[in-house]
């Protein structure tokens, strides 16, 4: 297995907490849709999505 593979689960876990903290901010904030697009783009990251971030609201 080379470096690259190694790192893609990570890289895509990483991406999804960053998004899902963005949702989470967005929604502090009262930007409900800004919150609704941070969600959509975390759902679209391949096989994590569903187990690292929070059910919609």
């Amino acid at each position: 297995m080379d470096a690259k593979n190694e790192t893609a689960p990570v890289d895509r876990s990483a991406l999804v907490l960053m998004l899902a903290y963005v949702e989470a901010e967005c929604r502090r904030l009262g930007a409900e849709a800004a919150a609704k697009h941070a969600a959509m783009a975390a759902a679209l990251v391949p096989e994590l999505a569903a187990s690292v971030r929070a059910p919609l609201h």
